[in-house]
């Protein structure tokens, strides 16, 4: 089954999907997300195409485990996101995503305006390759 990882930002959001098999999660993009009423049916129209059959919304926790305006607002989108897409939304703790995908980066050598535009994207793949390994560590 496909899943949709989402990295919600102010600025821009980043979108990954897993593989059929739920095994390896993928970036797929960046969108601009100034307003998040327009950005609704631009990840609805990401889930169709797809085939996600479920999305993981980043929540962002605060470090002490508590939930913010912003994890709030991503509670939000996302149950948004679930009636429009009609499918399970799955909130996953993103607390220091943003700082793992800078790593991964910096090993790549990915820098300036290329890094600005893929950090979104490789924090989605993060977001969504933690759900992926914790829902195999389960079976």
């Amino acid at each position: 089954m496909k899943i949709l990882g989402i990295d919600l930002g102010h600025a821009r959001t980043g979108f990954a999907v897993s593989d059929e098999s739920g095994f390896l999660a993928s970036p797929i993009g960046v969108v601009p997300s100034y307003n998040w009423e327009k950005l609704l049916p631009v990840a609805a129209e990401k889930i169709k195409e797809t085939g996600a059959q479920k999305a993981v919304v980043g929540l962002p926790k605060n470090m002490d485990g508590t939930e913010g305006e912003s994890a709030q607002n991503a509670r939000a989108f996302g149950e948004k996101l679930e009636a429009l897409a009609k499918v399970p939304i799955i909130f996953w703790d993103e607390r220091c995503t943003t700082i793992t995908a800078h790593g991964y980066l910096n090993e790549s050598n990915v820098r300036g305006k290329k890094r600005k535009a893929v950090v979104d994207a490789v924090a989605a793949t993060v977001i969504l390759q933690g759900y992926l390994d914790a829902e195999r560590l389960k079976k």
